[in-house]
This record gives C-alpha cells, sequence and structure tokens, in this order.
C-alpha cells in the first residue's frame, strides 16, 4: 500500500479520545474525560429539526449557510460581544472543528508558523500539521495562571509566523481572559502582521467574570486598539456545548469583512454546506427559549463547587475555574512524570476516566482534565477516588 504522507503520518493520537474509548469499554466506569453536557437537547430543537425532515428540507444551501441562521448566529455574537450585527461576515460551519479546519486552510500554506497554546486543545496542533503548517507552542505555566503573556511570545515569532490561536474561555484550564489581556493580544496581533483565531467554543458558561471577545478591539470593534487598522480577527463559534448538540455539527465563523469568496471556495471543496437539518435545528437553539443554557450554567457552577470541595479535602492544587465546564487539577504527586500512562492505570483500578494534561501539550504532564458537565453524584465519587499527595 503506498505511504502516507509525512505530515498527515505525524499527527499525533487524541489521548482524550484514546482514554474515553478505553471507558467506553469499561463496565460502570465514570467518564470524567470528555466534554459531552448531560442534559437532553431541548424540545423545540429537535422538532425543527424533524420537521425539516418531514417537510423534505433536504438539499443544499449555500455555502456560507441559510441566511436567517446566519442572521441568528450575528445577532447572538452582537449581544454577546459589542460587536455590530452583521450577517454577512458569518459563516455556517460543521462544527468549531471543521471551522478551525476552514479557517486554516483559508490563512496558511506549508511551512506557515502557527502559535499555538500549550496547555491548549489538541486539535489546534492537529489541524495545523494536517495542513502541512508547523504548531508552534506559547507555554501557559501555573505562575502567572496559565495565561498568555506577549514577551513569550515575541521570543516565538519568525518570519513564518501567520496566526495566533487564542481560547477563553479555556478548554483545557478552564480561564477566563481579561479584558486588558484581550486588548495586548489584538494590538500584539495587529504589530506583527498576524491573523487571530479566536476560539469562543464556551462563551456562554464563565462565573463570576465576564467573557471578553477580542473582535471587540479588532478594526471595526466597538474598543478598537489604534493598531488596528484592518480586521484580522476570526471568531470560531459552536452550538456544541452551549445547547447540548454535540452531534449535530453547527456552529460558525465570523469573519473580517472580504472574505466570503474566498471562505466559499474553501469550503465547497471540503463539506460544500452544512446539513439543511442542522441548520434549522441550529436556528430554533438561537432564536428560541433560552432555558437550557441557564439551568446548564447553573449546573455546571454547582459541579465546580462539588468537584473543588472534593479536592480540597485531598489536598488536591487546582486552577481556579472561571469558565467553560473544565477543572484543572495537579496529580503529578501520582503520576511520575507520566499522566498518560497513570490515567490508563487509574482506569484499570479504579473505574474512573480523566484526561491526562499531555493530551493538551508538554505543558499538561502531571495535571489533569476533569469535565465539570455531568451528573454530580458520579463526578464526586469520580474525584473521590483520587490519590492524595500524603498517600502516594
Amino acid at each position: 500500500m503506498p505511504s502516507a504522507p509525512a505530515h498527515v503520518v505525524s499527527v499525533p493520537v487524541n489521548q482524550i479520545r484514546e482514554i474515553t474509548q478505553a471507558a467506553w469499554a469499561v463496565p460502570d466506569s465514570i467518564v470524567l474525560s470528555i466534554g459531552e453536557p448531560a442534559f437532553p437537547v431541548a424540545r423545540h430543537v429537535l422538532d425543527a429539526g424533524m420537521a425539516a425532515l418531514d417537510r423534505d428540507d433536504t438539499n443544499y444551501t449555500p455555502n456560507a449557510g441559510l441566511g436567517p441562521v446566519r442572521a441568528a448566529f450575528a445577532s447572538r455574537f452582537a449581544r454577546l460581544s459589542g460587536v455590530d450585527d452583521d450577517p454577512s461576515r458569518v459563516f455556517v460551519v460543521a462544527g468549531a472543528q471543521q471551522g478551525l479546519h476552514l479557517a486554516l486552510s483559508t490563512l496558511i500554506a506549508p511551512g506557515d508558523d502557527v502559535l499555538v497554546p500549550d496547555p491548549g486543545y489538541p486539535t489546534f496542533a492537529m489541524t495545523v500539521g494536517l495542513l502541512g503548517g508547523t504548531p508552534v507552542p506559547y507555554p501557559l505555566v501555573p505562575g502567572h495562571g496559565f495565561q498568555p503573556r506577549i514577551e513569550i511570545l515575541q521570543g516565538l515569532l519568525t518570519p513564518r509566523t501567520r496566526v495566533l490561536m487564542i481560547n477563553s474561555p479555556s478548554n483545557p484550564l478552564g480561564s477566563v481572559f481579561g479584558e486588558d489581556l484581550t486588548r495586548e493580544l489584538v494590538r500584539f496581533a495587529h504589530e506583527h502582521d498576524l491573523w487571530i483565531i479566536s476560539d469562543e467554543c464556551y462563551e456562554a458558561f464563565t462565573y463570576d467574570t465576564p467573557h471578553i471577545s477580542p473582535a471587540r478591539f479588532d478594526a471595526g470593534g466597538p474598543a478598537a486598539v489604534p493598531e488596528a487598522r484592518e480586521a484580522r480577527v476570526i471568531t470560531s463559534l459552536t452550538l456544541s456545548k452551549t445547547y447540548g448538540l454535540t452531534g449535530i455539527r453547527i456552529g460558525a465563523l465570523v469573519t473580517p469583512p472580504g472574505m466570503e469568496a474566498l471562505l466559499s471556495n474553501v469550503m465547497e471543496a471540503t463539506v460544500s454546506c452544512v446539513s439543511a437539518t442542522a441548520q434549522y435545528a441550529g436556528l430554533a437553539a438561537l432564536t428560541g427559549p433560552q432555558e437550557y443554557v441557564s439551568t446548564a450554567l447553573s449546573h455546571y457552577r454547582s459541579n465546580r463547587d462539588a468537584a473543588t470541595a472534593v479536592l480540597d479535602r485531598l489536598g488536591i492544587d487546582y486552577l481556579d475555574a472561571r469558565g467553560a465546564f473544565y477543572l484543572w487539577a495537579d496529580l503529578s504527586h501520582a503520576t511520575q512524570g507520566d499522566v498518560r500512562g497513570w490515567t490508563k492505570r487509574f482506569l484499570a483500578e479504579r473505574g474512573v476516566a480523566l484526561a491526562p494534561g499531555t493530551a493538551f501539550g508538554s505543558m499538561g504532564e502531571g495535571w489533569v482534565r476533569i469535565a465539570l458537565c455531568g451528573r454530580t453524584d458520579e463526578l464526586v465519587e469520580g474525584l473521590s477516588r483520587l490519590p492524595s499527595p500524603g498517600l502516594a
């Protein structure tokens, strides 16, 4: 059989999927390794999707998506970010991951550098590599609250650097960027002629702190930095987490003006368009009752508090989660420098699946990501089985 190209073979295994699929094969295991919301999808969303099938609304849609869906995404983004409502800048995609691939396919050439967070969501680096680019990790460390530092980014720049990827609220960290840092990141990108891809998949879920979109500080935004002469922020949104539609696969890119034709061509060459059924379900989610979002937010906050109470009792350090629905915990006292191997043993011996920190980059060694989106009783029981520092 002919060999695959080196840049494809070198794409690493997703360790989140690795441990989760192993857990699914273990009867009665407690799965805290994957971000799958535990609530049923709202009835009006399901009805909208089924109604589209019943009327045989199953044809192609425009590459950029149905007009009402684009308008609904634009309206939500404007309401949450303060950026003008402009549906022409919205591109409907098959979930945030396809949106990420679409954006990077449009922005980078083979050999280009992309700055990606470490720890950061694994498909950031995976997608860059799959497209022939070079992911350049920028370290996020405990001493600085796992937040980006401009001086570190500055030192990683090369003539080939094209894109800065940022993620707030963060998966896996649960950290949230403040206004000053977000403004400085946009200024940095403009000063060095970089694109920003801003992953805002968890924008609906923050705790006692606001979500600040970098688009606010981009050209055309309500608080644009002086350096912003032309827009360069692409915002990635999804309905997977906000409304529990992980398998429906619908999200959006909010793009700078003038990219419509280019994105349409790239979209046509990949998936052509998003399923009409998914778009009508997404439209119902965006425009219908919003109780799902408020209920989920309350549940995730409650689970965060329950989880941190267990970790406090055990004496395990963690990063205070201010957003998303994950908790980042330090198990270095038990993992002996191999957190990936430790999570496999912990699953086999104690029946609990946690995402190893190395799934998110080398800076995650010794840490684990705990998903807070499931049942509270399972979360508390699973974390109660963790070894405390005094017993490791």
